[in-house]
C-alpha cells in the first residue's frame, strides 16, 4: 500500500476539521498527519480511513474515530521521551501516533491475530522503538512499569487497580469505563501519591469492551 497525494489531501483535510473542534496540540496534530491511518483500516474501506468514524477491524474489533485517538492523547499531555503504556493495541494506530509523538510505547493485546498484524504494521512503518506484549491488559506490564502515562482503548468495567499502581506519581491515565451494554464514561485518572489518585469523568464515549485472557 502506498501513501499517495489523495491519502495526503484526506489526511490533511481530517486534521483541519480536529483543530476546528479542540484539537489543538501542534505536535498531536503532526502526528496524525504522519501516521497513514489508510493502512490501518480493513481492505476496501481505504477511502473512510479519514472520516472522522470508527471502523470495523479483524476480530470484532474496532479502529476509534480520529477524533477520539486525538483527544485521549490530548488528555494524557505527552512529553517527548515519555514512557507510555498502551492497553489495546487493536489496529495499531494509537500506537503509531504516539510513536510518532516521539515516546516510548509499551503497548499490550490479547487477541494474537492482532497482536501479529499490527507487529507487521510497525515493522513497515519503521517504529522500532514500540514494544509489544501479547497478554492480558488488566494486568498491565508490571515488568516495564512505571510508566508516565497510560492510555486504555477498551472499556473496563471499572478502574484496574493493578495499572494504578504502575502509573507514576504525578502520571495520567485515560480509560473508559462500563459495561458495553450501558452509558460507558471516559475517566482521567491522575496518581497523586504512593496510596492515592484523583479520577474525573469527562464524557460518555462507546468502546468496545475490556476483556480478561488472551483470545487467538
Amino acid at each position: 500500500m502506498q501513501d499517495t497525494l489523495l491519502f495526503q489531501g484526506m489526511r490533511r483535510r481530517m486534521i483541519e476539521k480536529l483543530a476546528e473542534v479542540g484539537i489543538h496540540d501542534a505536535a498531536i496534530l503532526q502526528a496524525l498527519y504522519a501516521v497513514p491511518r489508510h493502512f490501518f483500516v480493513p481492505k476496501g474501506l481505504e477511502h473512510l480511513a479519514y472520516k472522522n468514524r470508527a471502523l470495523k477491524i479483524k476480530a470484532e474489533q474496532t479502529i476509534s474515530q480520529p477524533l477520539m485517538v486525538a483527544y485521549q492523547t490530548q488528555l494524557l499531555k505527552i512529553k517527548a521521551g515519555d514512557k507510555v503504556l498502551e492497553i489495546g493495541t487493536g489496529s495499531g494506530y494509537q500506537a503509531s501516533i504516539l510513536a510518532a509523538l516521539g515516546v516510548n510505547v509499551y503497548t499490550v493485546e490479547r487477541i494474537q491475530q492482532l497482536f501479529e498484524n499490527a507487529q507487521t504494521l510497525f515493522n513497515l512503518l519503521g517504529y522500532s522503538h514500540i514494544q509489544m506484549k501479547y497478554g492480558d491488559g488488566f494486568e498491565g506490564w508490571q515488568e516495564q512499569a512505571p510508566f508516565d502515562k497510560i492510555i486504555v482503548t477498551a472499556a473496563a468495567p471499572e478502574i484496574p487497580q493493578q495499572l494504578i499502581e504502575q502509573l507514576q506519581i504525578g502520571g495520567r491515565m485515560v480509560i473508559p469505563v462500563g459495561a458495553e451494554d450501558k452509558v460507558q464514561e471516559l475517566y482521567l485518572v491522575v496518581r497523586t501519591s504512593a496510596n492515592q489518585f484523583k479520577s474525573q469523568v469527562l464524557e460518555k464515549v462507546r468502546f468496545v469492551p475490556m476483556l480478561k485472557g488472551l483470545r487467538d
